[in-house]
């Protein structure tokens, strides 16, 4: 059985971080995710709700913020409840392994600047070929 999300998108509002009544960390949010095609001349966006615990939940809070890009990398998972009227609700949301910068550097001073989102095959991570550095090597070290 294999159960895997990977969602890059925008945050819809500022996380809110929460403690169960154990002290356990977490935060729940929602990421707008565009999807590849255009209709009528209009990009459309899924809204897809997601949870993180303990380091994950922390880590969205300290650096994340409403309208930033962001990288969560899961599964998906599924629940019922009765809400207060009594009626069934269901529930569908990633449960965040693993919580993601995707966008550029920062400027230097502190602060950070927002990378646009690639309008095509979507990219993790950006860079330029100045980014990288060769790394030395001679044909017995290979593999195969």
């Amino acid at each position: 059985m294999f159960n895997k999300a990977i969602l890059v998108g925008r945050l819809t509002a500022d996380p809110e971080l929460k403690a169960t009544a154990s002290g356990i960390s977490v935060v729940s949010f929602t990421v707008a995710c565009d999807r590849r095609f255009v209709k009528d001349g209009e990009r459309k966006a899924d809204f897809i709700n997601v949870v993180a615990w303990r380091q994950s939940a922390e880590f969205v809070c300290k650096y994340f913020t409403k309208g930033k890009p962001i990288g969560v990398e899961g599964s998906i998972q599924t629940r019922d409840y009765m809400d207060k009227n009594n009626n069934k609700r269901y529930v569908v949301e990633v449960v965040a392994d693993n919580v993601f910068f995707v966008e550029g550097k920062g400027n230097g001073n502190g602060s950070k600047e927002q990378a646009p989102l690639p309008d095509a095959p979507v990219a993790y991570s950006y860079g330029e070929p100045g980014d990288f550095a060769e790394i030395p090597h001679n044909d017995s070290d290979l593999p195969f």
